[in-house]
């Protein structure tokens, strides 16, 4: 297949386009400035560009030939400078839902491409009907057991939006909520999939490697089984 990837040079998708080379695909990598990649960038059948995921016409003018996109957009550079995407994410929360109706706004020019969005896991359902990005009580002792700032309530609700957005289209959209715990760590290919409910282990905890979310999205990219719908995963 030839797969696009934005965001490969994060922490997830970075590991997102070494599966897809590993499995034989065809990879173009996306980032903000592809300049420093295109220099030291010596693996086969990987191209890297540069492309402004909020441009509707920057992300089309890359879509010719690709089977499908996978984007995991954050502001910033998260796998370089985490705290610099946590503030950037908190000072401007619609980034997330500005990116998805940019992607399916180019996706009209390509309506075969499918669009895999990795977002966040707040818009999961806790409990049937309660989803822990409507809830400031819940979303915050979330926040306060990650470690990060209460502010970033608004960045949860950002990545709730651009689903938000997503469910109103009739593109071949998946959107990924990955574990409530994610970290680079071991690639087991051990992992359970769900849908809107979180994917708990035996200690009730939602948490999965990077590199086994990884192994679910190009999963999925070979064998759409979420096609205008959300799923998730965990241990």
């Amino acid at each position: 297949m030839h797969i696009g990837v934005i965001g490969a040079a994060g922490t997830i998708g970075s590991r997102v386009v070494t599966e897809a080379l590993d499995r034989g695909h065809q990879v173009r990598a996306f980032s903000r400035d592809a300049t420093w990649a295109q220099r030291h960038e010596h693996r086969d059948n990987i191209t890297w560009a540069s492309i402004d995921v909020l441009d509707p016409q920057s992300i089309a003018g890359h879509l010719p030939g690709l089977d499908i996109l996978i984007s995991g957009f954050q502001p910033g550079n998260a796998a370089k400078d985490f705290a610099d995407t946590v503030r950037r994410s908190i000072a401007d929360p619609t980034l997330y839902a500005t990116a998805a109706r940019a992607l399916l706004k180019a996706l009209e020019s390509h309506p075969r491409t499918r669009l895999i969005v990795i977002g966040g896991a707040g818009s999961l359902e806790i409990e049937p009907g309660v989803v822990r990005a409507d809830s400031h009580e819940l979303l915050h002792a979330a926040l306060d057991q990650l470690g990060l700032p209460r502010e970033y309530a608004a960045a949860v609700r950002g990545h709730r939006d651009a689903l938000d957005a997503l469910r109103t289209s009739n593109r071949l959209w998946t959107y990924f909520s990955p574990a409530e715990e994610i970290a680079p760590g071991e690639r087991t290919g051990r992992f359970r999939l769900g849908g809107d409910q979180p994917v708990l282990d035996a200690d009730g905890r939602s948490r999965i490697s990077v590199e086994d979310a990884a192994i679910a999205l190009i999963d999925e990219a070979e064998l759409p089984r979420f096609v205008q719908r959300r799923f998730t995963i965990g241990y």
